[in-house]
């Protein structure tokens, strides 16, 4: 018997799964780490696995079977030239999830699944993100007082009722 040997539905019609499985696999070779649900990073898992392989062959049929499936250009084009030489001496287990707590709505389990070995690319994009927070942070400190020197010393205090009596 072939009990449960189906895959995961999802909850899902066949057009809407392979829909989200392509959207998901081409958003996962473009950032190398996504946020989703656990049974999703599980049902994602063979298809990305899939795609390295045809990157590690590099040849046109690999290239357009990989264009077939993924959805942008973009995202072909990295697999091709970056990711599938990367893990050219590796034979298999090219994604890790990782558990990352409960969704707020419903309850559902939240995972990041991710390429092996693109921790530094991550780490890269959040020292860019924390340089690019403090540089407008800085700007925005500049123009607030710039704007306060303009107005004369900015806000003039507003005195309290204590002080109003005292003067009477």
């Amino acid at each position: 018997m072939r009990h449960k040997v189906a895959g995961y539905k999802l909850g899902r019609t066949t057009s809407h799964r392979r829909s989200l499985l392509r959207n998901l696999t081409t958003s996962l070779i473009l950032e190398e780490r996504i946020e989703t649900t656990v049974p999703k990073a599980k049902a994602l898992r063979p298809q990305v696995e899939k795609m390295i392989t045809l990157g590690k062959r590099g040849d046109l049929s690999a290239r357009r079977q990989a264009g077939a499936y993924l959805m942008t250009k973009a995202a072909v084009d990295k697999l091709f030239e970056t990711i599938g030489p990367r893990f050219g001496d590796r034979e298999g287990g090219f994604t890790r999830i990782t558990r990352a707590g409960w969704q707020k709505g419903d309850g559902a389990e939240k995972a990041f699944i991710e390429l092996i070995g693109s921790e530094k690319l991550v780490e890269e994009k959040k020292e860019k993100r924390a340089e690019a927070r403090a540089k407008r942070a800085a700007e925005a400190k500049k123009a607030m007082e710039e704007a306060e020197a303009q107005s004369g010393g900015g806000v003039q205090p507003v005195p309290d009722e204590t002080e109003k009596k005292k003067e009477e």
